[in-house]
């Protein structure tokens, strides 16, 4: 039963984000970029209080046995906190993103016709673990003109709490609505269900965590949702493919944290095209860095040192140092099983051959494909790439990157003289 408080309370706080929001779009980008300044300075001063609210978080998930890898997605360290300061004080440096003015193909008669990016409204962010994930959106968002909505998970309510306000606290002093950055509490009623039913008010969801928290927020919601992955990635190392670059490849994309967004977990090889001498080689390196290496059944009947991989793994996450390998009968049956049981959002090939790589990068239907290169995810990335905040691998509002450009919608201007 829906509590009311709780469902009067979420339509308050969406209203008030879609009144920020008007607010928001209306500023100069110069406002913004001053707003997230005072943001990074703020958040990076208040460093230690937020640490303090983690360490409670973590002793408290502790107690209630939460998951290994939620502990490890919960954990701020100064490393991590200062992650997102320094993302923030880049994206303060970027230009306007929704200033921008372009031709476009709708053409109307004796009128001028534009387009120009244009901010979404309200965001809302429904995330498990990760605090500083709270900290970035709500840099990517001003930077675009967007209000946004955080709904954490219970496990880092002090943590979340902490870095909200401060966040607040700094976008009132820049100037801007306070409103357009607010948490939804956690200790009562169903938010995340009430949250994403607000479709007068939210523009876009975006669930980040585990399948199941992703698979939920769909069901539930009537506003639109920007379906996010984390692991599953496949890699096909075709006959042709070196040992250096399929090893390089699978442990350089389980490089990047907290969360190895794009990390290699499932292994494609051409049957009976490598050697046994080469696959024990790839087996003994990944084994000496602490990877739990999996097969099929043709693998494990060969290889006893792999464990069975079961039928019910292929499509699912591991979300940690394992990887399955299974044997397939050339390019065409690895692209037919990538995309039938791939996460969709960053699968790889390994080859010396033209013919396969354009063959790989015209049949896969991820959101990226990635040849002879790792897929290694960058949340603050080398200067002049974007900054992102995960995967999208759905083909509706936008796909692979969440970056700037996919919090913002295309509007169309059509400029007559009056007749």
């Amino acid at each position: 039963m829906i509590n009311p408080l709780v469902s009067s309370d979420l339509v308050s706080i969406a209203h008030r984000a879609h009144q920020a929001s008007l607010e928001l779009s209306a500023l100069r980008g110069s406002d913004r970029s001053k707003a997230l300044q005072v943001m990074a300075e703020v958040l990076q001063r208040q460093q230690d209080d937020i640490l303090e609210a983690n360490t409670l978080d973590l002793e408290a998930s502790r107690e209630m046995a939460v998951p290994e890898l939620i502990l490890d997605w919960l954990k701020l360290t100064p490393e991590r906190l200062m992650t997102a300061v320094r993302l923030l004080q880049r994206l303060g440096e970027l230009s306007d993103p929704i200033q921008p003015v372009t031709s476009t193909p709708y053409l109307v008669d004796q009128c001028q016709t534009y387009s120009q990016l244009m901010p979404l409204g309200v965001i809302a962010l429904i995330y498990e673990a990760f605090p500083e994930l709270g900290a970035i959106a709500a840099g990517l968002c001003i930077r675009t003109g967007n209000s946004l909505i955080l709904r954490g998970g219970s496990e880092g309510s002090h943590s979340n709490l902490a870095i909200t306000e401060t966040l607040q606290n700094a976008i009132e002093d820049a100037g801007l609505p306070r409103h357009c950055l607010q948490l939804v509490p956690t200790d009562q009623g169903d938010p995340i269900r009430e949250l994403v039913t607000q479709d007068q008010y939210v523009n876009l969801v975006i669930p980040y965590g585990r399948a199941s928290l992703v698979q939920q927020v769909i069901r539930q919601a009537t506003a639109p949702v920007l379906k996010t992955a984390i692991g599953n990635c496949y890699l096909y190392w075709s006959s042709s493919g070196s040992l250096d670059v399929a090893r390089w490849v699978i442990l350089d994309s389980h490089q990047s944290e907290p969360d190895p967004v794009n990390a290699i977990e499932k292994v494609l090889i051409d049957r009976n095209k490598h050697s046994a001498a080469t696959l024990t080689m790839l087996w003994k390196s990944l084994k000496e860095k602490g990877y739990e290496l999996r097969g099929d059944e043709t693998l494990v009947t060969e290889f006893p040192e792999l464990l069975l991989a079961a039928a019910t793994e292929w499509d699912q996450a591991y979300l940690n140092k394992t990887i399955a390998f299974k044997a397939v009968d050339g390019l065409d049956e690895a692209i037919a099983w990538i995309n039938q049981y791939s996460n969709g959002h960053a699968d790889c090939l390994v080859t010396e051959s033209y013919q396969e790589s354009r063959q790989f990068a015209l049949g896969i239907n991820s959101a990226m494909t990635y040849i002879n290169a790792s897929p290694r995810f960058y949340r603050n990335p080398k200067r002049g790439s974007p900054i992102a905040l995960g995967m999208s691998n759905q083909k509706g509002h936008r796909r692979g990157l969440i970056s700037l450009e996919t919090l913002t919608t295309l509007k169309h201007i059509v400029q007559g003289n009056g007749l």
